[in-house]
Order: C-alpha cells, then structure tokens, then sequence
C-alpha cells in the first residue's frame, strides 16, 4: 500500500516545475498583460420644459410713515412745537390699538431757515422736522390709523405699503411652485404627443428665483391732511411669480 507521501510525490512535482516554468517565462517576457474593459453608458438626450405659475394673496400687514413740520423763529420754540404735535400724534395712534414697539421714530431734523435776498443771507427762523414709522399687523387698519394720526396734528403722509407676512408669501410659493410644475408637465406630454418623442423618467427641476412680490392696486386715494373725507386705501393684491424647468430623459 502507497504512503500519503508517495501518493502526493507526482502532483507535487507538477506544480513545483509548473512554477519554476512561470518564473522562467516572467524573467524572459516580463509580466504577462492582463486588460480590464470599464463601459461608461450616459443618457445625452434630455428633453426640457418650462412652466410659469402665479399665485396671488392680499397682504395682511402694512407699514406707512406720518411726519410733523414746524417753523419757528427759534430753535427752543420751534422743537417745542414739534414735540407736542408728535406726541398727540403717538397718543392717538396708541388709542388706535398700536403698541409701542410697532411706533418708530425715523429721523429729527433742525434746519435753519436764511433769506438770500440781494445776495445777503439773513436768518428768517428754523424748521424742525420729524417722521415716524408705523407697522400694522392687521392692514384693515391702516384708514383709521392714517386719519386719527393726520387729525392730530401729522401734516406729512408717504411711504404707505400693504405687505405680505412671512406665512403667506411662502403660503403663495408653492402655490405658484405647483401651478408652474403643472404647466411644465402639461406642455411636455403635449409637445411628446405632437412631436412624437417618447418621455422616459423626469431626471432634474430647477426652479428660479422667486420674483420680489408685485403689490396691485395698492392705493386708491390719498389721504386728506388734517380733515375731510376719510381715508380710502386699498391693499389689493400681491403676485408671486415662479419658473421651474422640468428635465426628461428620452426613450
């Protein structure tokens, strides 16, 4: 009977001189090549599509600006003045629900006021001049507002503006978002259908900038200084407008 070792002699000399023949061959040609084929495969053919949606809201809030001028013939006197018809003026806003911290002084101004008559300069007296910045969170009053501030003593009136809060501007976004996305997807089945392209999957969307809100018909009269008939102001409505591109693949 054979032993382990003599059973084994005949494959392991195989393989010793099948070795000793692959380091002869290596030392004569060098390392045998081997090659590895990578296929890259990219879908060129997009088709692409634009859609435009609009959304529209009537803002909620609105911010205007009321204003004391005074002339005088001192600065003491003047300032005087000035300082007590913009305190009727804060009062009455108060009295209109407006909290403090919706009550901003802007800026204060003394001006002296020279006569230039046959090229001399002669002090005629000085013109104090305050305004004051009023946000409402609730625009439905802005009329009373405007009035009460007007008949107490504001004699200057501008920057009124009806905003959108933070809410319903992103309220208004993705209505637009949605309504321009809708249209997009509408257009490319229509232009597939007429064109004869076949859409495969939709890959990529982009969506532009949000355009600033645009106010309509923000205004419908101004108010009357120190009396007559109420104030009319309109807060319409604002629009946000929104572009999205829509990307598919072709079959």
């Amino acid at each position: 009977m054979l032993s382990l070792f003599e059973r084994l002699k005949v494959p392991l000399i195989t393989i010793f001189f099948a070795l000793v023949l692959f380091f002869v061959l290596v030392k004569l040609f060098g390392p045998i090549p081997f090659s590895v084929t990578s296929v890259v495969t990219n879908k060129a053919d997009l088709f692409t599509v634009e859609g435009t949606g609009e959304a529209s809201g009537t803002p909620s809030s609105a911010t205007f600006t009321v204003g004391v001028t005074k002339t005088g013939t001192t600065v003491q006197d003047t300032q005087n003045e000035t300082n007590t018809a913009v305190n009727q003026v804060i009062a009455a806003l108060k009295k209109q629900g407006i909290a403090d911290k919706d009550i901003k002084t802007e800026d204060y101004t003394v001006t002296p006021n020279v006569d230039y008559t046959n090229g001399k300069q002669t002090p005629t007296g000085y013109t104090v001049s305050t305004n004051i910045t009023v946000t409402l969170n609730d625009a439905s009053k802005a009329n009373a507002a405007l009035d009460s501030a007007t008949a107490n003593g504001a004699n200057i009136v501008n920057g009124v503006s009806f905003t959108l809060s933070d809410d319903e501007k992103t309220q208004l976004e993705d209505q637009a978002r949605a309504n321009a996305i809708k249209q997009a997807k509408n257009q490319a089945e229509k232009i597939a259908q007429q064109s004869g392209i076949r859409l495969g999957r939709l890959v990529n969307v982009s969506v532009n900038p949000t355009n600033q809100p645009v106010t309509l018909d923000k205004m419908s009269a101004a108010p009357a200084l120190g009396g007559g008939a109420p104030t009319q102001l309109q807060p319409g409505e604002n629009k946000v407008t929104l572009t999205v591109t829509l990307s598919y693949e072709t079959l």
